[in-house]
C-alpha cells in the first residue's frame, strides 16, 4: 500500500512539473511574440548602461558535483551588448577562491525585454530586464544552477 502511495505522489508531482512547464513555455512564447512589454516599454542592449550590483546564489558544478556558491560583482555594462566586471567576490563551497574584477562578456536584449548573458568559457544566463532598466533578474542556464539580480546603482 505505501508502495503505491508514493507512486501515485510521484505521478502526480511528475504530471505537475509537466504542466508548470508547459505554462511557462507558453507564457514567453507569448511575450515574445508580442515586441514590447505590457507597459510599452520597447527594450534594447542599449537600455542597459552603467554600473549594477549584481548577486547570485546557486550551486557550481565542481566535478560532476553541486557545490554552493554565492556571487556579488559590480557588472558594468556599456550599453552596446557588452560588460566587465569592475569588482567581484565568488565563495564555493565556504572557500572564496576568486575576484572576478576585469571579467567580461556579452549580453543581449530583445524587445520584451528578455535577453541572455554569458561569460567565455564561463557561465551563461538567461536574464529579464525591469521597467527604465533599473533592476535585472537572470537565471543561470549553463555552468551551474543560480538565481540572482542586479540593482543599477546611482550615478554610475
Amino acid at each position: 500500500m505505501k508502495t503505491k502511495l508514493t507512486k501515485i505522489i510521484m505521478s502526480s508531482l511528475a504530471f505537475a512539473c509537466a504542466l508548470v512547464c508547459l505554462v511557462a513555455v507558453i507564457a514567453v512564447g507569448t511575450s515574445a511574440t508580442a515586441g514590447a512589454t505590457a507597459d510599452g516599454q520597447v527594450c534594447s542592449v542599449g537600455m542597459l548602461r552603467g554600473l549594477y550590483l549584481a548577486t547570485l546564489d546557486g550551486y557550481a558544478n565542481i566535478g560532476g558535483n553541486l557545490v554552493p556558491k554565492t556571487i556579488m560583482e559590480g557588472k558594468h555594462f556599456n550599453g552596446d551588448g557588452t560588460f566587465i566586471n569592475t569588482f567581484g567576490t565568488v565563495n564555493i563551497g565556504g572557500t572564496t577562491i576568486l575576484n572576478t574584477g576585469g571579467f567580461g562578456g556579452t549580453y543581449t536584449v530583445a524587445a520584451d525585454c528578455t535577453g541572455t548573458l554569458s561569460v567565455p568559457n564561463g557561465p551563461s544566463f538567461n536574464l529579464y530586464a525591469g521597467p527604465g532598466a533599473q533592476k535585472i533578474w537572470f537565471t543561470q542556464t549553463a555552468g551551474g544552477l543560480g538565481v540572482g539580480t542586479a540593482t543599477r546603482l546611482p550615478g554610475r
